[in-house]
């Protein structure tokens, strides 16, 4: 009898989630060729560091409309360690167009010491929300800062939307306020663990927004902003560049990273709407070897994707996510929570799908079907696992794999097809079979 492995597969018919729990002994390799799926525990990657959700204005103003059974079944699925396991989460500094209105903390161009600046309306519906999860996870969730606009007396344009650039005379008071937005945080109990410069800085958006190019973050972080971290003890803080989709990834860092600016940076941030472009993180991941990646946003949004095809959209998430875990991701961070039925409110109309919707009307929370999927990763690839090498007999099928701390193997298997697929699972001269459903995704635990 050789190892055991157990497995967990999703599938959804007629948008009905069905679940299939089961285990096999993996037998004695005797030559299978075809239909193989083969794991290289020898040739490792990446640490990996965890999953989580954004913790949004919006999110937060959902959240408070719920009844507390709702609200105690939402955070214990995203939470505990049973189930999703989040332990990581990304607040806004100020609005964004996750926001029910803009707002930001201070808007005096006058008030240089900042004697008005305050954070009650930022964090109004964030910071309830944020602790309960943090009573349901039972720790500290370690949380990423990020900026969509400075307060628009600092900018070009005059206003929080609209892209338009921070003022030159103004990148000094702009690194105050970050840092001291960074410390009333922290004064509240917030786990600040890492920071973006700005998110989407390539982007004039109608929502809150600031344009960067590479040249300006690298002088506004050099020059700014990490010497006022110093100066107020905050450099402990991981600081990551871009924020931004991959597309552009590998230029932007190399535009942004160099000899004065290498040792402040920990990693670069980016989000996936632009496509796969996996490719673009191997060039960085070997251009800059010593850097996270983190992919800091994702959703499904609906200007794109029809809402009604959760099945098609949490596969998407899914070759995504699998994507870039096989180029170097080391954390996940989905966009927000919860949202309510029709994907908002936010004082834009921008909706989006989340993992829980919630029916303001019906008063009934609802699951899609990205939730699920999400499970098949964040629930088995522990914070600490390390990623191993694997290779598959066909590209209609996507896989990964992690060697989790206490030495299980996790594999995760997505079939992106309309019909089953036989596998063969090849470890270390041991094979396993498995069937993977149609349109499926699987977890294979593999206990060495």
């Amino acid at each position: 009898m050789g190892r055991l492995l157990r497995f967990e597969t999703t599938v959804f018919r007629e948008n009905v989630k069905q679940i299939q729990v089961g285990e096999t002994a993996f037998s004695e390799d005797c030559g299978v060729e075809n239909q193989a799926v083969n794991l290289y525990p020898s040739v490792r990657g990446q640490r990996f560091e965890g999953f989580g959700g954004a913790f949004t204005d919006s999110a937060g103003y959902v959240y408070a409309q719920m009844s507390e059974e709702q609200r105690k079944q939402m955070l214990y699925t995203y939470f505990d360690k049973k189930e999703l396991n989040y332990r990581l989460g990304r607040i806004h500094l100020d609005s964004c167009d996750f926001s029910m209105e803009q707002y930001e903390a201070l808007s005096d161009a006058n008030d240089t010491e900042m004697k008005n600046f305050s954070l009650e309306r930022g964090m109004k519906y964030i910071l309830p929300l944020l602790q309960d999860a943090e009573r349901a996870a039972g720790r500290k969730i370690e949380l990423m800062l990020s900026p969509w606009s400075p307060p628009a007396f600092m900018k070009t344009n005059g206003q929080r939307s609209r892209g338009g650039k921070l003022k030159e005379e103004f990148r000094g008071r702009w690194a105050r306020y970050v840092c001291l937005y960074i410390k009333r945080l922290r004064e509240m109990g917030c786990l600040i663990s890492r920071i973006s410069l700005q998110n989407e800085p390539a982007a004039v958006q109608t929502w809150d927004s600031c344009i960067y190019t590479a040249e300006e973050e690298k002088v506004f972080l050099r020059e700014f902003l990490y010497p006022e971290m110093v100066k107020n003890g905050l450099d402990d803080i991981e600081i990551y560049i871009w924020d931004h989709n991959k597309e552009r990834v590998f230029e932007r860092a190399c535009g942004t990273i160099d000899e004065t600016t290498d040792q402040m940076i920990t990693g670069v941030a980016f989000h996936w709407y632009s496509g796969d472009h996996f490719e673009a993180l191997d060039y960085l991941k070997k251009r800059f070897p010593d850097k996270k990646m983190i992919l800091s946003e994702a959703c499904i949004e609906y200007s794109k994707y029809s809402a009604g095809d959760g099945l098609a959209n949490a596969r998407k998430y899914a070759h995504d996510m699998i994507g870039n875990l096989n180029h170097g991701m080391t954390a996940f961070y989905d966009w927000n929570l919860v949202l309510d039925e029709v994907g908002g409110p936010n004082h834009v109309g921008n909706y989006c799908d989340a993992p829980y919707l919630y029916d303001t009307k019906k008063k009934e929370l609802m699951e899609r079907n990205t939730l699920a999927y999400i499970r098949h990763f964040s629930h088995y690839i522990q914070p600490g696992a390390v990623w191993i090498g694997s290779s598959r007999y066909t590209d209609e099928i996507d896989v990964t794999a992690f060697e989790n701390p206490d030495h299980t193997i996790q594999v995760v298997l997505l079939n992106r097809t309309e019909q089953e697929k036989k596998v063969f699972l090849r470890l270390e001269g041991e094979v396993a079979e498995l069937t993977l459903p149609a349109n499926g995704i699987m977890t294979a635990e593999i206990f060495q």
